[in-house]
C-alpha cells in the first residue's frame, strides 16, 4: 500500500511531494559520499564513521547556521542551486577555524509549498557545498508549512560535525606580537548583512537583472554570488605552517570575529590600504551613506577568512594557501594594545 495522505494534503501538506523530493536529490547526494558514510539518505538518522586512525584525543567540532535573508534575492531571481552553497559554507568556515575538518552535513528546508524541482535544485546547491569542503551530505529534512510560509516562500539552513585531534586544535595561547595577519579573499558579500543590502538596494523594486558596468555583471548576479568555502585552503595552511588563530568574518565583521582568535593582551593592527575591497562593497557604501566603522562591524570587505601565523611561517602558509586556489596576502600584524581592533 503506497503512503497518501488526502486529508493532510487538503490542509496543505502533500507528502507525495515530499517523497518526489527525496527520489530527486539523490544524485546530488550521491556526489558527496566519501569515506565514512554508513548510510543512505531516507533513515532516521545519518550514519557516519570516523577514521581516528593516528589521533591520540579526537575531538567532534560543530557548527550550524542558515543563509539568512539573502534567501530574499534567490527567490527574487528565481535560482535556487547557489544557496545551498552558502548554507555549508556558513557552517564549515566556522569549523575550520578551530583547525576540524568538516565529517558530515545535515540540511533543514521549510517551505509554504513542497515543489520537489525546487528542493532538489536547493540540494543540488548544499551537495556543491558539501564536494567542495570534502564532507558528506548524509541527512536532512524538508518541512511544509502551509499558512505560516507564503506558497513561493523557503528557509534554508543546516549544521555540520568535523574532527581533530585535540593537540592540534588551533593554539591562541602561541600568539605573540610580531605575528602577521593573512587575508583570505571573499567573494563578495557572502551571507551576512543582507537585511541591509536589501535596504541600500531596494530589492523588491530594483531591476536586478540590469547589467552594472561597475560590477562587471548585474546585481543581482554580485550578491548571489556564494561563499567562498575555505575548508581545503586552512586544511593545506594547517599542515604547511604553524597557525594560531583564524577567524571566519561573518556578521559582525572585523570587530567582532577576528578577536575571537586573539590572546589576552593582543590587537589585530590592520592595513586598510592593504585590503582588496570588492566593487560591492563600495557601490553598498556610497550608495547607503553608511559609515567606514558600520562597513567593516557588518561585512567582510574582501576578506572572507583571516589566519595568523609567525612572521617566519608567512611564506609558507601563503604558498600553500596558493596552491589550493586561494589568493591570500598580508593585510596586517599583531601588536600589544589595550585594543582589539585597530583600522590604520
Amino acid at each position: 500500500m503506497r503512503s497518501f495522505s488526502d486529508s493532510y494534503r487538503e490542509a496543505g501538506v502533500n507528502i507525495e511531494a515530499g517523497y518526489e523530493g527525496v527520489r530527486l536529490m539523490k544524485e546530488h547526494v550521491a556526489r558527496t559520499m566519501i569515506p565514512g558514510v554508513v548510510s543512505d539518505i531516507g533513515g532516521f538518522g545519518g550514519l557516519f564513521a570516523p577514521d581516528m586512525k593516528g589521533m591520540t584525543n579526537p575531538v567532534l567540532v560543530s557548527g550550524t547556521d542558515g543563509v539568512g535573508t539573502k534567501i530574499r534575492i534567490a527567490q527574487l531571481l528565481d535560482k535556487h542551486d547557489t544557496v545551498g552553497i552558502d548554507c555549508v559554507a556558513m557552517c564549515v568556515n566556522d569549523i575550520i577555524c578551530c583547525g576540524a575538518k568538516p565529517l558530515f552535513f545535515l540540511d533543514y528546508i521549510a517551505l509554504g509549498k513542497n515543489e520537489p524541482e525546487k528542493v532538489a535544485t536547493l540540494v543540488s546547491g548544499v551537495a556543491e557545498g558539501c564536494v567542495q569542503a570534502g564532507c558528506a551530505l548524509i541527512g536532512g529534512e524538508t518541512a511544509e508549512h502551509p499558512g505560516t510560509m507564503a506558497a513561493d516562500d523557503y528557509d534554508l539552513a543546516g549544521f555540520s560535525v568535523g574532527l581533530v585531534d585535540k593537540p592540534k586544535v588551533i593554539d591562541h595561547s602561541a600568539m605573540k606580537a610580531g605575528d602577521v595577519i593573512l587575508a583570505l579573499p571573499s567573494s563578495g558579500i557572502h551571507s551576512n548583512g543582507f537585511s541591509l543590502v536589501r535596504k541600500v538596494f531596494n530589492v523588491e523594486h530594483a531591476n536586478l537583472n540590469l547589467h552594472c558596468d561597475e560590477l562587471g555583471r548585474t546585481l543581482g548576479e554580485a550578491l548571489l554570488e556564494p561563499t567562498v568555502i575555505y575548508v581545503k585552503p586552512v586544511l593545506a595552511c594547517i599542515e604547511a605552517a604553524a597557525v594560531k588563530g583564524i577567524s571566519h568574518i561573518t556578521g559582525g565583521g572585523f570587530f567582532e570575529n577576528i578577536p575571537r582568535c586573539l590572546a589576552e593582551g593582543l590587537t589585530a593592527k590592520i592595513e586598510k590600504a592593504a585590503i582588496q575591497t570588492p566593487p560591492i562593497f563600495h557601490m553598498l557604501q556610497r550608495q547607503g551613506r553608511i559609515p567606514e566603522h558600520d562597513m567593516f562591524n557588518t561585512y567582510n570587505m574582501g576578506v572572507g577568512m583571516t589566519v595568523i601565523v609567525a612572521k617566519e611561517d608567512a611564506d609558507k602558509a601563503l604558498a600553500a594557501l596558493k596552491a589550493e586556489g586561494c589568493g591570500a596576502y598580508v593585510i596586517g600584524e599583531i601588536v600589544k594594545s589595550g585594543e582589539r581592533v585597530t583600522l590604520c
